[in-house]
């Protein structure tokens, strides 16, 4: 009981802790004139990744590789099946021309470079499959490039700047600091907590640790998107919303997967092409969506879609055990 009270204390603090992130990171963005679009792919969705970042490292740390992987393929998986369903069944999501050509085909393209590092060994005819410092350093080296694509809309941004989640107005310098620390401090612990409760439920109930962390952890660290993305469509911000998450899934991969196979090499769960290209489909489905009907929308239909196909992948993996 007490592994299990603390699995949900963590994943509280890691909401908590990145809700406290991404305000403070966002009114400090904001006080440097930094564009919507810019703060939706980088600032907000590093911090909505951080769960993520937080589990996937320490998970690295104890030796616990299917939770690395099913942290990271689950949270994408919800983040464009589950929030993006959620979403756009409340109200319908507009997309910027830009995001459709450029940031979703980006998303694509980190889906696409984690295919193929995660099976050079076939290729290679080598025995063990494993995700390497090289190939890590490798996913790093392609979120550089997004990176740089970022900083370079900020340049040619024009936007207005609209306060989405923080008036900047009423927080002072201190105040941000607080913030940032505050939710860094609480997404530690709540890292922490969430990978020993993880381990413990998988092995007290004879489960994957794949399965928990694509599920319940996975959906955990992905409820900062879900906030967020709420948050900015009941705003009439698509900008945020649609770039959280491809921001956030191009991340995940690239970024945090990346860093995690630095830290430790991980070994690539023997299934993980099956949930790879269920995520690689889930992307090609966002990105076809936007060009039904109303073009660069996803409407109410195809958010009901989107949460009949989540489901539908959630009982694939919990019947494949």
């Amino acid at each position: 009981m007490i592994e299990i009270l603390l699995l949900v204390i963590g994943i509280f603090l890691l909401i908590k802790g990145a809700s406290y992130l991404v305000d403070g990171a966002s009114a400090l963005a904001k006080k440097f004139g930094v564009p919507t679009l810019v703060i939706g792919l980088t600032i907000v969705a590093l911090g909505t990744s951080m769960p993520e970042f937080i589990v996937n490292v320490l998970a690295a740390i104890n030796g616990s590789t299917e939770i690395a992987f099913g942290n990271i393929i689950g949270s994408n998986i919800a983040n464009i099946l589950l929030i993006l369903g959620l979403t756009a069944a409340i109200t319908p999501i507009k997309v910027q021309k830009s995001t459709v050509w450029k940031e979703i085909p980006f998303a694509l393209l980190a889906v696409i470079v984690l295919i193929v590092v995660s099976n050079y060994h076939s290729i290679d005819n080598i025995e063990l499959n494993v995700l390497t410092r090289v190939a890590g350093i490798i996913m790093i080296l392609f979120s550089i490039i997004f990176f740089y694509y970022s900083v370079e809309i900020g340049r040619k941004g024009k936007e207005e700047l609209e306060n989405e989640k923080v008036d900047i107005h009423t927080h002072s310098g201190h105040v941000i600091t607080l913030m940032i620390v505050g939710g860094l401090v609480a997404l530690y612990f709540g890292g922490k907590w969430v990978v020993d409760g993880a381990i413990f439920i998988a092995k007290a109930f004879g489960l994957s640790e794949f399965l928990i962390s694509a599920t319940i952890i996975a959906v955990g660290t992905s409820l900062p998107e879900l906030v967020t993305s709420f948050i900015a469509a009941k705003r009439k911000d698509p900008d945020i919303v649609v770039g959280n998450i491809v921001g956030s899934n191009i991340l995940n991969i690239l970024v945090i997967l990346g860093v995690t196979a630095v830290i430790s090499p991980v070994i690539i769960p023997s299934f993980i092409n099956a949930d790879m290209f269920v995520m690689l489909g889930a992307t090609l489905l966002l990105f076809a969506a936007l060009f039904v009907g109303n073009k660069h929308e996803i409407k109410r239909w195809q958010g009901f879609v989107f949460l009949a196909i989540y489901i539908a992948y959630v009982v694939f993996i919990i019947m494949r055990g």
